[in-house]
């Protein structure tokens, strides 16, 4: 496995600087990608969703692919070595992305698209061509036609088929060699699990009722009030409307189709300290249509705060190194434990050798406080009034999804299990997720953290205050927002994590005002923050983005209420020392700020 930042590691970020977001592979984005999982599921007041078998429906594109998958079954059966199993995946997606930046549209662009993953395994389950770091050998992608010609859909899924067996085959004997003549692995679990093929079919969406020309105007009004803010260096407004339809049959008898439609909007403010820091402040919204999204004059009212909140940031002091008491908001909380925990609850970290396997042999044993428990269930749609990003019905190898409680009172119970088996864990929870064009392995989907020792949220900064005078501190540290993290899970780095914090306060024992601070980043190692956690307050946030790791990137959510630490250590961050903007923006001019310019031109030194 992967991870990054800069390494390998599970980066989640909520909507990371560009120049950090190239170089990770692990990401909790607030815009999600362009591609939906398998069997996503609707809109829970959607009353449309039934189980039927799927050929029933009549869907030319679901005959294409049962049939050619019979031909090409009866057909690599007499092939050496033969496959066991073959599965087609087929992701429809039509998409309108509109982007406007200072009163005017950077993208206004609509796109249909069809991609087909062809999976493959040969050999047996015991073991197959998927075996340890062989794993991408068991599919092989490609784009379909868009439109139900079933000579031409044929003909690219058999394309894809054929050159799938030619990378299967002679990685299967690899495999095989390579067991002979290594040493022998600690887990000998199967490579894949039986489990009973599903069949499912849901009822096409009605289209979303989407003013494309309404919302062309809104975006560039809503963009444009970006113009009045001299120190916002740059803005954008991002709207993605996108109506899908995932098919999956597979050599066991699976059948599963379902659509999904999703809207959401992003809005991104960044601006620069005089130190070169670069700041930024984003805000997301997720509804199943447009129509649900927030209104324009609450959209405004946000536009103003991110302003607001930026201004304040560039003249606010850069943190120092810290380790003391600490409260995280409910949101900054759900993406700690999305990072620090949630990634090692993933199935197969406990069966690779190549990963740290924190929590591979603490099942039954405590591994949070007692007062907490924490599931991952992709069947609830909905809390706190926010829709969850990490619903669905089928996870992405056509396992029934499931709520799974992993964590209860403190006490490790389960992990989040695809068809990959581990020691003791032989059969999947409905977890297996992945990007379109890579394998699927065991994946969050809505983490949610519950606590049984909760006090109101109003009297968590006292709480916080009191921990602080105890301690002896000065100050304690309150993190309002945040923009994400990662976490390295390898035995090659240090099991360490790394969150990402916008907005910081420092909560003075003696009284004094909250002071806004900058550039520091929450650190640590897994096992001893999670002893930390004193209490927690009485409600649930919501953190809504898209995570990435080795089977790529995933809508998922993160729900937990805002915790407070007894000890949570800081470090200051790294940034640039390019200069802000000389010039002023446009608009912006005066006879004084001219003068200025000349005269800080003079001063500048080669």
């Amino acid at each position: 496995m992967k991870i990054i930042p800069i390494l390998p590691a599970h980066l989640n970020s909520h909507f990371s600087l560009r120049e950090f977001l190239r170089v990770t592979c692990c990401a909790m984005l607030a815009l999600q990608p362009s591609f939906s999982p398998l069997a996503a599921a609707p809109a829970p007041d959607s009353a449309s969703t039934k189980t039927a078998p799927a050929a029933a429906t009549g869907d030319p594109i679901l005959k294409v692919m049962q049939g050619e998958l019979s031909r090409a079954t009866t057909s690599l059966a007499k092939t050496d070595p033969a496959p066991y199993f073959l599965s087609y995946t087929v992701n429809d997606q039509s998409i309108v992305v509109l982007v406007g930046s200072y009163g005017s549209l950077l993208t206004d662009a609509a796109v249909q698209r069809r991609q087909a993953d062809v999976v493959m395994r040969v050999g047996s389950p015991a073991l197959d061509n998927t075996h340890g770091q062989s794993r991408a050998s068991g599919m092989t992608s490609g784009t379909l036609p868009l439109g139900d010609d079933p000579d031409a859909l044929s003909r690219v899924l058999w394309e894809l088929t054929d050159r799938e067996y030619k990378r299967a085959a002679p990685a299967f004997l690899n495999v095989k060699t390579n067991a002979a003549v290594r040493a022998e692995e600690e887990d000998k679990s199967p490579d894949f699990s039986k489990e009973a093929p599903q069949t499912h079919s849901a009822e096409a969406l009605n289209p979303q009722s989407f003013d494309r020309a309404a919302w062309e105007g809104e975006i560039r009004r809503l963009s444009g009030a970006f113009r009045k803010y001299p120190n916002v260096y740059f803005a954008s407004v991002i709207l993605q409307v996108q109506n899908s339809n995932s098919r999956l049959v597979s050599s066991e008898g699976a059948a599963i189709a379902s659509p999904n439609a999703i809207t959401r909007l992003i809005i991104e403010a960044q601006t620069r300290a005089d130190d070169g820091m670069e700041l930024i402040r984003v805000e997301t919204f997720q509804a199943p249509a447009a129509s649900s999204l927030p209104s324009e004059s609450e959209l405004s009212a946000k536009i103003d705060k991110m302003s607001a909140d930026l201004k304040d940031l560039r003249k606010a002091p850069v943190a120092e190194p810290y380790d003391g008491p600490a409260l995280l908001s409910g949101r900054a909380a759900a993406v700690f434990f999305h990072e620090v925990l949630g990634h090692r609850l993933e199935g197969h970290r406990q069966r690779d050798e190549d990963e740290g396997q924190t929590f591979t042999k603490k099942i039954d044993q405590e591994v949070l406080p007692k007062f907490l428990s924490v599931a991952d269930d992709p069947t609830t749609h909905e809390i706190a009034g926010i829709k969850l990003a990490g619903s669905y019905d089928y996870d992405n190898e056509g396992s029934p999804a499931q709520r799974v409680e992993v964590i209860k009172n403190g006490i490790l119970k389960n992990f989040l299990m695809s068809r990959m088996p581990i020691k003791d864990f032989s059969v999947s929870n409905g977890h297996g997720r992945n990007q379109p064009g890579l394998m699927p392995t065991g994946r969050q989907g809505n983490l949610i953290v519950t606590s049984a020792q909760t006090v109101p949220e109003a009297q968590l900064r006292r709480k916080l205050i009191d921990e602080v005078k105890r301690q002896g501190k000065p100050y304690g540290l309150y993190f309002d927002d945040i923009q994400g993290g990662f976490t390295l899970t390898t035995r090659q780095l240090p099991q360490a994590f790394q969150v990402l914090p916008v907005v910081v306060y420092r909560i003075y024992a003696d009284g004094r005002p909250d002071e806004l601070v900058r550039g520091v980043d929450i650190v640590g190692t897994p096992l001893a923050a999670l002893t930390r956690i004193m209490t927690t307050g009485d409600q649930q946030h919501v953190f809504n983005g898209v995570c990435g790791a080795e089977s790529g990137s995933v809508p998922v959510a993160a729900v937990a209420p805002a915790t407070l630490f007894s000890e949570m250590e800081v470090q200051k961050r790294g940034h640039s020392h390019e200069r802000p903007p000389i010039l002023p923006p446009p608009g912006f001019e005066s006879t004084t700020t001219t003068a200025q310019g000349a005269q800080s031109k003079t001063e500048v030194k080669p």
